[in-house]
């Protein structure tokens, strides 16, 4: 799979609407690559007909004709559906006009089908509309998506990784959810966040947040500069949403900002160690193939609730041996729920597959576990934005694109 293909996961979600519909609906419309929606109102339109001549006086039912560009409307386009109104009309002027006088069905019918045409015809034109303006909105939510959460080169940072994001709101595609990898002269940051709140006012929050990590994560040499640097940018964004009228309440973000420190030079930390800060969000797991377990903390609050404390946020040193793998996610894991109410137990299946399997480690297959763990917990109804993000440092040999935890 793709780089450029990682987002395909979210056509595997229950879906409405006019855009997931007008989709599969080509797709079961082509054999070949070729359209055969022109079949079904045909072989419709020769059935009526063969059903009519072969009927008594008494029963008619040429009149029935008028479906064919009904349901032409709704799978054709606008010149095919205005082609079988047409056609409609003169089939049922040839069949009528071959009964006896007075066994045809006459003027009434023929208006009823000349009618029930031309009201296809501009059904069909307003479906037509309305899809193709549900796909200039699916163009702009995934340029907008790809604007948010970049796609990150394999290897990007020396780190190997992999990501899902599957937006609540599969109509927007995208969410308050966000996620990033900044390779610096210090080493390698990482971020995965949350912000509170749904809408375009989230995903506003979350893009001013990354700008902000992919500036500070390259040129500040301390990760609590860093952290600080997103929490002023938070609390700046905020001020700004009101002073134009938009404030819609005291919106916080939750998030984790690790640092991989660079090893290269005398006098770094050692390569099993990295930097923690953890903004009120749910600590990350580190997973290896001899089990699970879970970061500290770190008693940090969100970002842009700085006013109510005057402590600097904790800068956590943990070892990371080579091999372990961290597990960030969003609540959209945590708090997925089953039809009884009851949360995905994240640590316990991920453990349990680990022993399983101890390759089940790797950052590609163990997202795509968690991924497909969630959805199974919650039948697929996501209630929030779900993000499942995974980062070790890179090992030798050869590495599995990314992007294979969608496949």
């Amino acid at each position: 799979m793709r780089q450029g293909d990682r987002w395909a996961v979210l056509d595997r979600l229950p879906r409405a609407g006019h855009e997931t519909a007008a989709a599969e609906r080509q797709k079961l419309l082509r054999v070949r690559g070729r359209s055969v929606a022109w079949v079904p109102p045909l072989l419709l339109c020769g059935a009526i007909a063969a059903v009519d001549w072969n009927t008594s006086g008494e029963f008619r039912v040429i009149s029935w004709i008028v479906l064919v560009p009904g349901i032409a409307a709704a799978i054709c386009g606008v010149w095919g559906t205005a082609a079988f109104a047409v056609l409609s009309l003169l089939t049922y002027v040839l069949v009528d006009n071959a009964w006896p006088h007075q066994y045809q069905t006459g003027l009434p019918d023929f208006i009823l089908v000349a009618v029930g045409g031309v009201l296809a015809t501009l059904a069909c034109a307003v479906r037509v509309r309305g899809e193709r303006r549900m796909l200039h909105m699916r163009d702009i939510a995934e340029t907008t998506r790809r604007t948010v959460l970049r796609p990150l080169p394999p290897g990007w940072g020396d780190l190997d990784h992999a990501a899902v994001y599957l937006a609540a709101d599969s109509e927007a595609r995208v969410g308050g959810d966000f996620y990033d990898i900044q390779p610096g002269p210090r080493g390698t940051r990482v971020v995965l966040g949350d912000v509170q709140g749904k809408g375009l006012g989230a995903v506003e929050a979350a893009a001013a947040l990354l700008g902000t990590f992919r500036e500070a994560a390259y040129h500040e040499p301390e990760l609590a500069t860093v952290a600080d640097r997103l929490e002023v940018r938070m609390l700046r964004h905020v001020r700004y949403r009101k002073a134009v009228g938009r404030g819609d309440g005291e919106r916080f973000a939750t998030g984790v900002l690790v640092g991989f420190p660079d090893t290269s030079g005398a006098g770094e930390p050692p390569p099993d160690v990295v930097e923690v800060v953890n903004f009120g969000h749910e600590p990350p797991l580190v997973v290896a193939p001899g089990g699970v377990r879970r970061l500290p903390p770190g008693d940090g609050l969100p970002l842009g609730l700085s006013e109510f404390t005057d402590a600097p946020p904790l800068v956590l040193t943990v070892a990371l041996a080579p091999g372990e793998t961290l597990l960030l996610v969003s609540d959209g894991v945590t708090e997925a729920r089953d039809a009884q109410g009851v949360f995905y137990p994240l640590r316990k299946r991920v453990a349990e597959a680990v022993s399983a399997d101890p390759g089940t480690a790797e950052p590609q297959r163990l997202v795509r576990f968690v991924r497909d763990g969630t959805l199974r917990h919650c039948g697929g109804r996501l209630a929030d934005d779900t993000t499942v993000f995974a980062v070790r440092r890179r090992g030798p040999g050869p590495v599995t694109s990314p992007s294979a935890a969608g496949d």
